[in-house]
């Protein structure tokens, strides 16, 4: 796991070793253990690295080809390497490293663009052909490594995080309307977008081609194309429990020991039990307990540990300095960002204290397999919608008990008559009716009246064949939505900052095809959440970890707002700057009526005191 940064300059002018260096040593928290970047004229590459297989110099980047007609920088982990690797051998190629790295320059150069849709992992690539003089820059299908980039008439650039950018091109930067909108809404931009006009995320499963043609845009893979199968449920058992086995196993190879974050939920206990079967040497587990978590499931992560015999520690971690863990993680994500969940991810990973480079948790297993209670309430969306006379009702009464205004947003939510508004709805905690968009200033406001927040669902939903069943469509839109846009970069961005790999069997290739293309009511059944998964565990994680109800996780970020963060909100609000975009009046309401209990308003506090926090220290 690495840091990976980039210029191709069109107008050949020779690209500075400053701006490479300052590049690479802003980002140096994704790779601590090793550093370089090199210039060929108007192209450079640079990357830090985060050694994890072939521990050798022979495995440093930017890493040439034998003939030097071919150089690459790369982030991640191709999983089925070795496998790759045997087939070139075959075809003559030779090797210098045990590295997954020099298996992918060679894909490259065999089989050339085709190639990025064998490999089966989490990347993000940039290639540079030297006689063609063109540069390649891919990212993996669900986009689990991130990858921006900044093109305009004299110069590309591209960086793992957004602050390598912004140390190699000097221009400046305005805020997106778009993405702006989509944070107020969702907490963070959807799509391709990112918080500026000038910056874009390279999307999943595409390579940019660039060359003094400018850039072009290619897809080698689309949710879209995955065949839906016919297969009865005792086979989809069969075959899930075979392919997440294969998964775990695939993903434990490293050269450097690897730990399991274990829950205590039923996919992270899934990962552990098959890990156990499979790796060679004592694994380790790691539960974390949280001074702000009421639902711990320590004693279950336990007991299950001690029944595989893993080298099980518990992590007990608190909030105590949330104020500096808050700067801390606004800076590593380069925008602001909303879903509080990357707080104890970072605590988590900060406490490993290096103890592991690599850990394998269980995200994606909801949105593959139908974790959430929306898979199955879907099916029921016109029944459901009757239930609106009750919202209106609690609208016109004006009360404000946070269970109540729960049940209208989700009868608002289930009531759209619009598929993708109402999928977007029923992933956010805003409606209709409250807006969010209430917290910026009225000229703010003025400008944001043709901006549509649910633009991006409605674009997912136009490319779904017209059979596609309600559920089915949630769980491709999920793949493409709320997993890249939100749950990945909740999972990469603070776990990364403490130099820490994080991989996510579920998103396996084969596991995640198969599962997609699984029909809809056999993965949740009669309206069960994760069905099939847990029918594919049974006998392999106990009973009484599958069939458990549900614990949610709720960071209290709430109630930092109005005690330890309180005084961090209202100075940041206050700034002029700040006031530019927000309302500070309306704001300061807000934040009155929610201390004194008479509005559940923490969400859009909280998105506001991240965006008033960017603004002030990060843009």
């Amino acid at each position: 796991m690495c840091a990976i940064s980039g210029v191709f300059n069109f107008d050949n002018k020779l690209v500075s070793p400053r701006i490479m260096d300052n590049a690479n040593e802003c980002m140096s928290h994704r790779g601590p253990d090793f550093g370089a970047f090199t210039i060929y004229s108007h192209v450079a590459l640079a990357h830090r690295r985060l050694s994890i297989l072939d521990l050798s110099s022979n495995a440093n980047q930017p890493m040439e080809s034998y003939d030097s007609n071919y150089a690459i920088v790369y982030n991640g982990e191709v999983y089925n390497f070795n496998e790759i690797r045997n087939t070139l051998i075959a075809k003559g190629y030779k090797f210098i490293s045990d590295s997954d790295t020099e298996v992918v320059l060679n894909s490259f150069i065999e089989f050339g663009t085709e190639c990025f849709n064998l490999f089966n992992g989490m990347f993000s690539i940039a290639i540079y052909d030297k006689i063609n003089d063109a540069l390649f820059v891919a990212r993996d299908q669900f986009g689990i490594k991130p990858l921006y980039y900044l093109s305009n008439e004299s110069i590309f650039c591209f960086a793992s995080e957004i602050k390598g950018i912004k140390q190699i091109a000097d221009i400046p930067l305005t805020i997106s309307d778009q993405s702006l909108t989509e944070y107020l809404w969702y907490g963070n931009p959807l799509g391709d977008n990112t918080i500026y006009n000038e910056i874009n995320e390279v999307a999943p499963g595409t390579f940019l081609t660039i060359s003094n043609l400018g850039v072009k845009e290619s897809k080698f893979f689309d949710f879209n194309n995955i065949t839906p199968q016919e297969i009865n449920e005792n086979e989809a058992v069969e075959k899930t429990r075979h392919l997440l086995n294969q998964s775990v196993k695939r993903q434990l190879i490293a050269d450097v020991p690897v730990g399991i974050m274990l829950s205590g939920g039923i996919d992270s206990s899934a990962i552990t039990a098959f890990a156990s079967q499979n790796y060679p040497n004592e694994i380790n587990t790691y539960s974390v307990g949280f001074d702000f978590n009421n639902n711990s499931e320590l004693p279950i992560a336990k007991k299950f540990a001690s029944s595989l015999n893993t080298k099980h520690t518990e992590i007990n971690v608190n909030g105590s300095d949330i104020e500096s863990i808050f700067n801390k993680l606004l800076h590593a994500h380069d925008e602001p960002f909303g879903d509080a969940a990357n707080i104890p991810l970072y605590i988590a990973t900060q406490k490993l204290n290096q103890s592991v480079k690599v850990v394998l948790q269980g995200d994606g297993g909801d949105e593959m397999f139908g974790g959430y209670s929306r898979y199955k309430t879907i099916r029921h969306h016109k029944l459901l919608s009757c239930l609106r006379i009750i919202g209106m009702f609690i609208e016109f009464s004006k009360n404000q008990n946070k269970h109540l205004k729960r049940i209208q947003r989700f009868i608002e939510a289930i009531s759209n008559k619009e598929p993708a508004v109402r999928n977007a709805l029923l992933l956010t905690r805003e409606s209709i009716s409250s807006n969010p968009l209430l917290v910026l200033n009225k000229d703010m406001l003025d400008q944001f009246n043709e901006v549509d927040p649910f633009q991006r669902y409605k674009n997912v939903y136009d490319g779904f064949p017209n059979n596609f069943d309600e559920a089915q469509a949630l769980f491709y839109s999920d793949a493409q939505i709320i997993l890249k846009d939100t749950f990945l970069e909740k999972v990469d961005k603070p776990t990364m900052a403490n130099s820490v790999e994080v991989r996510v069997p579920f998103l396996d290739k084969e596991l995640s095809e198969f599962a997609l293309s699984i029909p809809s009511v056999i993965k949740i059944g009669g309206g069960e959440p994760k069905h099939l998964l847990k029918k594919s565990l049974e006998g392999i994680v106990p009973n009484s970890i599958l069939y458990a109800q549900k614990k949610g996780f709720n960071v209290p970020y709430g109630e930092w707002l109005k005690s330890s963060l309180k005084n961090c909100f209202l100075d940041n609000i206050s700034s002029s700057k700040v006031k530019d975009y927000i309302d500070h009046q309306y704001t300061t309401q807000l934040y009155n009526e929610y201390i004194n209990g008479k509005g559940n308003h923490e969400f859009i506090l909280w998105k506001t005191f991240n965006l008033a926090y960017w603004l002030n220290e990060v843009h």
